[in-house]
């Protein structure tokens, strides 16, 4: 069988194990945080917002608490990335996922504005911010799962089933919200967009178990028997200033990006009269195609580099800027889905099928947690979690997209220029591809 046939085999014992936990925890954990991201271009404006107002200015609200989420997650960052440094990436990911798995299914029991007025949008902004903070955490910890425990030659390929896990959670949240939308609006209105959060209690209860069950992280606990910092966030801080600051540059355009073309892009088409469902289908198997995508990327960068693949993408979603939105503005169904496909899919994939790798090569074992944890996180806050925010208030200041375009671009500019400062790689990246080309020359 041929070699990229078998990304399992030659491992460490147990890396199947840590991949699948790892990609089963991400993704109902993700599948909670992306609930929100969906809800506020659905219903959340409509119902936890006046009525009186624009509906597109109620959609900007909830998009300003989607931001809010975002804020948090640095918090969140420091905090379970100590935990994982010093006590264990376990134990922080048991938390993360309990957190996260509570204050997303409190949201489905939320009163609207209509029933108690202010207290409605407070209340949701709260649950917000801890889920925000669990997300902070969730990350980094369920990234080393897999990398920690590869071997060099094929970091990339296992790290990015990581990643799978959050496409896999977009899509179990916009296929909840696709299927329930089905009801007639009133009786979905009413109550139908409760049921894919109040889920959440379900999915809990098999995250936790899964996670319990998982044996630590084999680096971390060689490293914890060697050397330990008593506050890892400073001392990772301390230690890789110059790599905090690539990795948040590297975030920009795959995190800002990704959140125009999938959050924003839903209630662009929404206001420009393309059907709902349409939209939450075209994401649904764009993501479900990233699963893949995001293999093949990380696959590749094994075989060529971090840096070729993920220029690939940036410069990718940086071309798809115009095209995306007036593809969009077809209103032909294989015409949408194939924007989604491309921008999400190629574009997107390429970087964060990439990404994993990337930052664990980035970052010594003893302060890894928290140095990917607050690179990834406050990155996340002005890229991400902005976006959308932004990138409404565009299209509401000008009617058009763009202004939306030449935003994306801006952020693509700004991760070339990081990875331009970014160094090749590790020792062992360079070592292993440079084993890889001698073996395709043999």
């Amino acid at each position: 069988m041929s070699d990229h046939l078998q990304p399992l085999q030659g491992q460490r014992p147990g890396v199947r194990r840590y991949v699948v936990a790892s990609l089963v925890g991400n993704a109902l954990e993700w599948y909670d945080f992306f609930l929100y991201a969906t809800a506020s271009a659905v219903v959340f404006g409509r119902l936890f917002f006046p009525a009186d107002v624009d509906p597109l200015v109620g959609t900007m609200a909830a998009f300003a608490g989607f931001a809010v989420g975002f804020a948090a997650r640095p918090l969140g960052g420091i905090i379970f990335g100590h935990i994982g440094d010093r006590l264990g990436r376990k134990r922080a990911l048991v938390m993360t996922l309990t957190i996260m798995g509570i204050s997303t299914a409190l949201m489905g029991l939320l009163p609207t504005y209509a029933q108690v007025g202010l207290w409605a949008p407070t209340l949701l902004i709260l649950l917000r911010i801890v889920q925000g903070i669990a997300a902070g955490g969730e990350w980094g910890g369920g990234v080393l799962l897999i990398s920690e425990n590869s071997s060099d030659s094929r970091r990339g390929m296992l790290s990015a089933f990581s990643q799978g896990g959050i496409s896999l959670g977009f899509v179990l949240s916009s296929l909840a919200f696709f299927l329930v939308q089905l009801m007639p609006d009133e009786q979905f209105m009413a109550w139908g967009w409760r049921v894919p959060f109040l889920l959440s209690f379900v999915l809990l209860a098999v995250g936790a178990y899964i996670r319990f069950r998982l044996p630590e992280s084999k680096e971390f606990t060689a490293v914890s028997e060697t050397k330990q910092h008593r506050l890892p966030v400073l001392a990772a801080i301390k230690t890789h200033p110059r790599e905090i600051l690539v990795a948040m540059g590297l975030r920009v355009a795959e995190n800002g990006g990704s959140y125009i073309f999938l959050s924003f892009s839903i209630a662009y088409g929404v206001h420009v009269g393309v059907d709902k469902g349409l939209l939450l289908m075209a994401v649904a198997v764009s993501m479900l195609v990233s699963f893949g995508t995001y293999i093949f990327f990380g696959y590749l960068s094994d075989r060529i580099g971090r840096r070729p693949v993920y220029a690939l993408g940036a410069i990718g979603m940086g071309a798809m800027a115009f095209p995306f939105f007036a593809m969009i503005d077809s209103n032909t169904p294989a015409v949408v889905i194939l924007a989604f496909l491309v921008g999400n899919g190629i574009c997107h994939g390429a970087m964060i099928g990439t990404q994993p790798a990337f930052f664990h090569e980035l970052f010594s074992a003893e302060v890894r947690y928290s140095a990917m944890a607050i690179a990834h996180e406050l990155a996340a806050v002005f890229a991400g979690g902005f976006a959308p925010l932004i990138a409404t208030a565009l299209l509401l200041q000008f009617g058009t997209s763009v202004p939306v375009s030449l935003y994306v671009i801006g952020m693509v500019l700004i991760t070339l220029i990081a990875l331009m400062f970014s160094r090749r790689g590790s020792k062992a990246e360079e070592r292993h591809i440079t084993e890889r080309t001698v073996q395709s020359v043999t």
